[in-house]
């Protein structure tokens, strides 16, 4: 991922001095639990410890001639921890290195990704209570249907990203697998102690089946979770920019001092943020059908997911964990407009409480389909015509004979469409979410 949608937290963890460390203590690890079963010395885990280095410039050419990166990252090892490196790798393969270090490396970007989704929880609950009963107009197919508050959108979001959360704590969880048994999985070189030994160490769990590879439905899973996360982004960034079209001006990214919108138009204030995040979602989403193509690998293995992890590993989460950042970042200065949200729900002049005036109806003794009809063609000739839906029903004989003027006035209370909203903020925001297991 190119350092511009990058944080160097997450950057990090792919570093290739970050995989030759985990290299390093997978194997370390491993040789320590060979020494335990005297396998070989313990002076020689001892001295692979204390010895071990390595040269990225060094692996490189020496893979440039072996055409096998952990063969060459041995290779350099060994110049650094002399005779006793003739015990580092025993029994194992190099799958149990690649998919091992593999498993650490989703796990701790899944620790930032779960950072990164608290402050979006923490900026949606802060925003969402901020405009708990601010009125505006709740839309389907994009047109004006009921009154909600804003606060209710944003709680929304936030029950939506609880979700989020839950979901990648699973995943994190159904990742966190080593593998450390050998050529086609059967321990036939090396005891299953090591696996456990080496497990513990780096805070995972032994795979039941390795069949020398982790099997691909852990990552496939992995990656549909960011997938979803990315998803949810986007409808966000959906609704932001939407509010911020110019026809509605209900909402808008902070335009910081100095900041300019266009090189030819002084006067726009794009939604440059969230139009980002939407572009952001679709690099992590694209991670996901090559997850699932993975899964159905030849026999015990074959290397045909490879290229696609190394790619994708760190494309998805560094472009995922920049996402949620920055989407944190734009609820914590989102502008919000509540005189447009009410401009713009009295826009057509009350039409947005038909229902109302439809049960009302009912309630009073008219049939569904005639009460249905008589708000229907009322409502039709305010659409066309503008005006006051309230006084245009006042002037309707048929709605007269069943209704009082007082009763028709009744029928547009805003408190009617809130009456519920602490309801449904008890049930976002009734709990806080678990903390993230951190290894």
């Amino acid at each position: 991922m190119i350092p511009r949608y990058s944080r160097p937290q997450m950057t990090s963890i792919w570093e290739p001095e970050s995989r030759f460390r985990i290299w390093f203590e997978i194997e370390a690890h491993a040789c320590d639990a060979q020494a335990i079963l005297g396998v070989i010395p313990k002076k020689a885990a001892r001295e692979i410890w204390k010895r071990g280095k390595w040269e990225i410039d060094r692996i490189d050419e020496i893979e440039r001639e072996t055409k096998h990166d952990v063969i060459a990252f041995l290779t350099n090892l060994s110049e650094h921890v002399g005779p006793a490196a003739r015990f580092v790798h025993q029994g194992m393969t190099s799958s149990d290195v690649l998919d091992t270090t593999f498993s650490v490396q989703l796990v701790r970007a899944s620790d930032l990704l779960v950072e990164g989704i608290d402050r979006v929880l923490a900026a949606l609950e802060k925003r969402a209570k901020e405009h708990k009963f601010t009125p505006t107009i709740g839309r389907s197919h994009g047109i004006h249907a009921e009154p909600v508050t804003f606060g209710l959108k944003l709680a929304g979001f936030h029950a939506e990203f609880q979700r989020n959360r839950a979901r990648l704590l699973s995943a994190r969880s159904e990742i966190a697998t080593c593998a450390i048994s050998g050529a086609v999985g059967t321990f036939a070189n090396i005891d299953p102690f090591v696996e456990q030994y080496v497990s513990k160490k780096l805070g995972l769990q032994p795979e039941p089946v390795s069949t020398q590879v982790i099997p691909r439905d852990r990552h496939a899973m992995y990656f549909a979770t960011l997938g979803v996360v990315a998803a949810s982004i986007e409808r966000f960034a959906i609704e932001v920019r939407h509010l911020q079209r110019t026809e509605l001006r209900e909402a808008e990214e902070f335009f910081s001092p100095g900041q300019k919108g266009s090189s030819a138009m002084p006067h726009k204030r794009n939604p440059v943020l969230s139009e980002n995040l939407t572009g952001l979602s679709r690099i992590v989403r694209a991670a996901v059908v090559p997850a699932l193509e993975n899964v159905a690998l030849w026999h015990e293995r074959d290397i045909s997911h490879s290229a696609v992890e190394r790619v994708f590993g760190p494309d998805a989460t560094i472009a995922l964990d920049f996402a949620l950042h920055r989407m944190a970042g734009l609820i914590e200065k989102w502008t919000i407009y509540p005189e447009m949200m009410k401009a713009n729900l009295d826009r057509l002049g009350g039409l947005v409480h038909s229902q109302r005036v439809l049960l009302a109806l009912t309630q009073a003794g008219v049939a569904r389909e005639d009460a249905y009809r008589i708000v229907q063609s009322n409502a039709m000739e305010i659409w066309k015509s503008g005006g006051d839906f309230a006084a245009r029903l006042k002037t309707d004989p048929v709605v007269r004979k069943k209704l009082s003027a007082k009763q028709i006035d009744e029928l547009f209370d805003m408190g009617y469409h809130t009456k519920h909203v602490d309801t449904i903020f008890r049930r976002v925001f009734r709990t806080k979410p678990k903390a993230a297991r951190r290894r």
